[in-house]
């Protein structure tokens, strides 16, 4: 039967005048979707539960990717926290999301091309060749296939966090031959890791390799691994390799926040290099200060050597690479304070990032590989050197991100190149949208009733009823771009005259109002002190977080109370009290309040027990008032009684 109209408002979508699909079945298969069932089986389960036959399900797919393409998604990819423009990104490569794709085949780029593709056009092509399949026989004969190829095949970034509609992808510049010195060095680390992936494989798929490449299959495992090591110093025995070993493009590299929101997507159609990541932060409006990746060396030398001063100072180190500072940096004894990261510079740095004011930008390894590097200067690339980030920076979002994101592997990795791309940006856009949504509710559940949540300008969720124009962190020109501050936004009932200042949380949150960022100017509503102090709301209820100490109700109401100070909710607002005086340059040592406890009855321990050697060299020292009235604190030789 021949159906010719679309009936979108009776819930309809007609993909081909033959297959027609409800607008409930859609969004059923993209839920599924975003939970790791392909199209296919989700349609054998309706199949089997309905007793009746489904059309192909191949084109059911293609009918729902086309649904998809139609669909206003604006793939924003940003992070309600983080704003437009991360201060800090971690940087991965999915080596298991591949497409089948001869390289062999893809045509060098004209002579003189430099790596620029409009990314709209790019990504308008691909979401047209999905809607065209329904107006051709069949998809040999649709004129819109796109094609990989050098010179138009490009990444997406989300329309505020690029620098405009040109990105860079100078993927052939890895084709050429003989490699330069940087170059040799980018090919060293995927050597690595493809002799890690080597040593997973059955002996007689590495001998299967090794007859391939024209090498000895004779010997031992560890032999034969030997020789492909040696063998891919040879650009393609090096493919080869890699094409039998990860597939034959060269996976997906993203660029996340802290809070594991995507930023930033590129489909490698070659081997994983520092230049895939470079690509990506080079075409970003504005370069994050902190940068985390698992050869952070290789992306540092590279990025300084194709544009000198990418990475500076130190060429990204957190010290200068003296003898002393590796030293001293190998054995905890100095630290890099980075104060930009928590209060904006009040006179900002030419060039600087517009939510820290700061120019600096560090590539530092994540945790997971900081000790696989055998240079010593790279004890200078960790993420504990600088006081700012321990605790908050997870720097292994990316691979949290991958741990879910590689369950789709069996049904993406058999599509073409263009519907893989295609579907696989819009996961990741339903999977960044879950997580904003998910944040701002919680955000919402935290704060009560009353309190409304908005974005200012930078795209950062922020406390609703200040005019942005008293926030001193925003300049004049962002206060005066009101698209800025509202194109796809959350709806969240206040009105554009209302925007707001005062971040409501940071990347560090996980989910949480951080009260440390609840900051002074802001003030402490009586509906938020009534909303924690509530005695019918659970005792147990999370209200915030001070470092990686969890607040629930019941520490919050033993403050100001006439009883005993809980030890938590002690130590608690002893460190908040600690970082305002390091902000004024003064050490000062807070002791544990379930320590002092033991100092009296019927315990009566010896306080210097548990005091630090260097009591006296602090600027103070104070001791919370467990079971007293009295706040002891020691000023520099001067025991006071507050």
């Amino acid at each position: 039967m021949m159906y010719r109209y679309q009936e979108w408002s009776d819930g309809v979508y007609n993909f081909d005048d033959h297959t027609l699909l409800s607008l409930h079945l859609c969004l059923f298969l993209r839920n599924s979707l975003q939970t790791h069932q392909a199209v296919s089986r989700t349609i054998e389960v309706l199949e089997r539960t309905s007793g009746q036959t489904y059309p192909s399900k191949n084109r059911i797919l293609h009918a729902y990717l086309a649904f998809e393409a139609l669909c206003d998604h604006d793939y924003t990819y940003a992070c309600v926290s983080c704003g437009h423009n991360p201060e800090s990104g971690v940087m991965d490569l999915h080596k298991k999301g591949v497409f089948s794709m001869p390289v062999s085949n893809i045509d060098n780029p004209p002579e003189g091309f430099d790596g620029n593709v409009n990314v709209e056009d790019f990504w308008d092509k691909v979401s047209m060749e999905m809607i065209s399949r329904g107006l051709v026989p069949s998809n040999k004969a649709n004129p819109f296939i796109v094609r990989p190829s050098y010179k138009f095949w490009a990444p997406w970034i989300g329309p505020h966090t690029r620098r405009g509609s040109v990105v860079l992808n100078t993927e052939h510049s890895k084709i050429h031959s003989p490699h330069s010195a940087n170059e040799e060095m980018e090919l060293t680390v995927t050597e690595d890791r493809l002799k890690d992936e080597l040593l997973k494989l059955k002996m007689e798929a590495v001998r299967s390799l090794c007859r391939q490449c024209g090498i000895d299959p004779k010997g031992s495992r560890l032999d034969l691994i030997i020789r492909l090591q040696t063998e891919m110093k040879n650009r393609a025995s090096y493919d080869k390799v890699f094409s039998h070993v990860w597939g034959a493009s060269g996976g997906w590299a993203v660029v996340t926040c802290p809070c594991a929101v995507v930023y930033a997507v590129k489909f490698n159609l070659r081997a994983e290099s520092p230049r895939d990541f470079i690509d990506l932060l080079l075409s970003m409006k504005h370069f994050p200060n902190i940068t985390l990746y698992d050869f952070a060396r290789g992306l540092a030398t590279h990025a300084n050597t194709r544009l000198p001063g990418t990475f500076r100072p130190h060429d990204g180190r957190l010290l200068e690479p003296t003898l002393s500072n590796i030293s001293l940096a190998s054995s905890g004894q100095v630290k890099a304070n980075l104060s930009w990261l928590s209060q904006k510079k009040e006179v900002p740095d030419f060039n600087g990032h517009p939510i820290t004011g700061s120019s600096e930008r560090y590539a530092l390894y994540d945790r997971f590989h900081e000790a696989n590097t055998k240079d010593a200067r790279d004890v200078l690339r960790r993420v504990d050197l600088a006081p700012e980030l321990c605790g908050w920076l997870n720097s292994q979002c990316a691979e949290q991100l991958f741990s879910g994101m590689r369950k789709n592997n069996y049904f993406l990795n058999m599509m073409t190149p263009s519907s893989h791309v295609f579907l696989m940006r819009n996961i990741l856009h339903h999977y960044n949208t879950a997580k904003n949504s998910a944040t701002i509710a919680n955000m919402k559940k935290i704060l009560g009733v009353g309190i409304d949540i908005g974005f200012n300008s930078y795209g950062q969720t922020v406390l609703a009823g200040i005019n942005e124009a008293q926030d001193p962190t925003t300049t004049a020109d962002e206060a005066q771009d009101p698209a800025m501050a509202t194109d796809h936004v959350p709806n969240t009932g206040t009105t554009e005259a209302s925007v707001l200042v005062q971040s409501v949380c940071r990347p560090d949150c996980w989910g949480l109002p951080h009260l440390r960022h609840l900051l002074a100017r802001s003030g402490i509503t009586e509906s938020q002190v009534d909303y924690v102090l509530d005695a019918k709301r659970p005792e147990t209820e999370i209200i915030g977080t001070i470092g990686t100490t969890i607040l629930s109700r019941q520490d919050f109401r033993s403050l100001g109370l006439q009883h005993n100070f809980e030890a938590t909710i002690a130590n608690s607002c002893m460190e908040l009290i600690c970082e305002m005086a390091w902000w004024k340059k003064k050490d000062v040592y807070a002791a544990d309040a379930y320590v002092i406890a033991t100092w009296h009855a019927p315990s009566f321990q010896d306080p210097f027990l548990n005091l630090p050697v260097s009591l006296f060299g602090f600027f103070y020292s104070l001791f919370p008032p467990v079971m007293s009235s009295i706040f002891i604190s020691w000023e520099r030789g001067h025991l006071l009684a507050l």
